[in-house]
Order: structure tokens, then C-alpha cells, then sequence
């Protein structure tokens, strides 16, 4: 009779194995096909999806509060006011170089409206690389190779979804970004 239940255990242990795989297979399966598929929480926590931007350029910019490049924001507000017909600005914070986004989400939205008058839309804190990296940069990763080495680095979405990136040192407002409008 022990020897049932030991068999029965070793049964029920590996059928959860089984499950728990498959389980996990399926989610790792289910990927993002598009950069519309996505909903991410906005600063003030709204999810936010991102059908509602399909047919339009989105410049995604992964931002902090604390880093030499920063007064980007300044710049990133005059893309949205004077080009705002012609592209969307899809502010990310993220903590991962130099520890140079440390605020809450309320703490980021305060300073971008204090300090910058930003009113495109931020979302969550993410982060946008390592083990943690949030799913819409790995899908941007995989469609371009490439991802955020430095604050401020750049993904300019098309309509027919190509997607240019673009390193920290290209300003928003510079003739690159402007001229693939």
C-alpha cells in the first residue's frame, strides 16, 4: 500500500511539472506581434492600449529625471506641440543606468510638470533592459536589434511599423527625427 502512494505522489508531482511546463510554454508563446498589441499603465496608473495609436508615428523614449540628458524633456514637449499631427511621444521612466530615475511614479509626473510642462503622455516606470525588461522593449528590441544603452535613447514607430532607433545623443527636435516624420 506504500509503495501506491509513493507511485501516486511521484504521479501527481510530475503531472504539476507537466502542467507548470506547458503553462509557461504558452505564455512565452504568446508574444506581441505588434506595438499595438500592447496596454501599459500610464503614470497615473490607467491602462493605457495602444490600438488607440495604430496608423500614427510614435516616438518611444525611455526617460529620467536625474540624467544629463534630461532637459531632453524640454525638447521632446516642443516635438509634441509643433509635430503633435504627426507623431505621438510615448514617455517611458526607467531606473537603469546610473540609478537616475529613483522617484515614484507621482514624484516623476510631478517633475515633468513642474520642471518641463510635459503634457504628452508617460507611462509606468519600466525597466528597458536585463531580466526585468518590460515586454514592449523586449518586442522593440527584437524588431530592431537594438535597446536603450543610456537614458533618452529613442524608437520611432511608422504606421507600417518599421522602427528606427535612434542613441541618447540624437535630440528630439534634431533633423534625423524631424526629416523621418
Amino acid at each position: 500500500m506504500t509503495v501506491f502512494f509513493i507511485l501516486l505522489y511521484a504521479v501527481n508531482i510530475n503531472t504539476m511539472k507537466l502542467l507548470t511546463m506547458i503553462v509557461m510554454l504558452g505564455l512565452s508563446l504568446f508574444t506581441a506581434s505588434s506595438v499595438y498589441d500592447f496596454k501599459v499603465n500610464s503614470l497615473d496608473g490607467k491602462l493605457i492600449d495602444f490600438t488607440q495609436y495604430k496608423g500614427k508615428t510614435l516616438l518611444i523614449v525611455n526617460t529620467a529625471s536625474e540624467c544629463g540628458y534630461t532637459p531632453q524633456y524640454a525638447d521632446l514637449q516642443k516635438l509634441h506641440e509643433e509635430y503633435g499631427s504627426k507623431v505621438v511621444i510615448l514617455g517611458f521612466p526607467a531606473n537603469n543606468f546610473g540609478a537616475q530615475e529613483p522617484g515614484t511614479n507621482k514624484e516623476i509626473g510631478e517633475f515633468c510638470q513642474k520642471n518641463y510642462g510635459v503634457t504628452f503622455q508617460m507611462f509606468e516606470k519600466v525597466s528597458v533592459k536585463g531580466n526585468d525588461q518590460h515586454e514592449l522593449y523586449k518586442f522593440l528590441k527584437e524588431k530592431t536589434g537594438q535597446e536603450p544603452t543610456w537614458n533618452f535613447c529613442k524608437y520611432l514607430v511608422k504606421p507600417d511599423e518599421s522602427i528606427t532607433f535612434f542613441p541618447s545623443k540624437v535630440k528630439p527636435m534634431d533633423k534625423q527625427i524631424l526629416d523621418a516624420l
